[in-house]
């Protein structure tokens, strides 16, 4: 749909609000809603990637430039001449996903109809910057995405509408967040027409079951056996695919990509590198993490059997948790 084909009249002037990969399927549901008008797209600013640290757009702001869309880009959305820019496209509405930075009042306060922010989880629960590996390293029996009126909290506004869904204790970081994108658009959709038209009343968060997430690091990645075998299990899933699993050994580190439960041994000791048939278990606090398959640093992952065979040194050796 180009700018020309976009509804106008009685449609709600709308502005987008979001950066990475989870927004687009949210965003492109707005680029089809016939409620709407949208008159631009707030997302983060060009990243250099790659070994000649090109400028590369985040996901969002790729979609929006092929959509030939008004895309606002700035470095700080609360600096005043960013304010002043989002205050020209005169917004009526606002739709905010995977943004990554806080929204002023200064914003909040532009469109009549404020802004729904899109959030993957059963909020309360896991507010912040990592809700959905939170989820699976919580063991959470459901997921779910979550709209709310946005305030100057961190994802602390009344909830506009909910949609939960079970797990089954296989997902991993990337295939639940494009489940959640998934439902999420769904959501978006189902709820605009009733929201625009004053139909819908937001519910205070219960406070009492609130929870809080943070950036994920590099380091938060290292594999502990001091921990049990099922909470290590989690983690490996939940951190795909970054910041990876890992744990270090004498003869470099060592990158693991998908594990499985195994029950431990009379005599095991938490940190050690056993046998495991043909491949690899970590023995644990409790149980063993049955390596399915990993990679030592610099090489290309491989099954475990292949590992061993490759590297019949690992068997034996205890991990370093520092």
């Amino acid at each position: 749909m180009t700018t020309d084909d976009r509804p106008s009249g009685d449609a709600i002037r709308t502005l987008f609000f979001g950066s990475g990969g989870f927004a687009v399927p949210i965003f492109d549901a707005l680029v089809d809603a016939l409620e709407i008008e949208l008159v631009g797209v707030v997302s983060a600013p060009d990243r250099p990637t790659g070994s000649r640290a090109e400028p590369t757009p985040a996901p969002v702001a790729r979609r929006a430039r092929a959509l030939d869309l008004p895309l606002l880009q700035p470095a700080k959305l609360r600096a005043a001449d960013a304010v002043e820019e989002v205050a020209a496209l005169e917004p009526d509405f606002g739709v905010l996903a995977d943004y990554g930075q806080i929204v002023p009042r200064s914003v909040l306060e532009l469109p009549g109809h404020g802004i729904l922010n899109v959030h993957p989880s059963a909020l309360p629960r896991h507010r912040g910057a990592t809700p959905i590996p939170a989820t699976i390293l919580a063991g959470d029996p459901v997921a779910a995405v979550t709209l709310i009126q946005m305030d100057e909290g961190l994802d602390t506004g009344p909830v506009v509408a909910q949609e939960r869904w079970p797990l089954d204790g296989t997902e991993t970081a990337d295939t639940l967040e494009a489940e959640a994108a998934r439902r999420a658009a769904a959501l978006v959709r189902r709820t605009l027409a009733a929201w625009l038209s004053g139909r819908l009343t937001p519910t205070a968060q219960d406070e009492a079951g609130a929870t809080l997430t943070r950036p994920l690091r590099r380091e938060d990645g290292r594999l502990d056996p001091w921990r049990a075998a099922m909470e290590l299990e989690r983690q490996v899933r939940a951190y795909v695919p970054w910041p990876g699993t890992f744990v270090d050994t004498d003869v470099g580190r060592l990158i693991v990509h998908e594990v499985a439960l195994g029950e431990g041994v009379p005599g095991d000791r938490p940190g050690t590198l056993v046998a495991d048939d043909d491949g690899l278990a970590l023995t644990t606090e409790a149980g063993r993490l049955r390596l399915l398959r990993a990679q030592l640093a610099g090489r290309r992952p491989i099954d475990a059997a292949a590992l061993r065979r490759g590297a019949p040194g690992l068997v034996g050796l205890t991990v370093r948790l520092r």
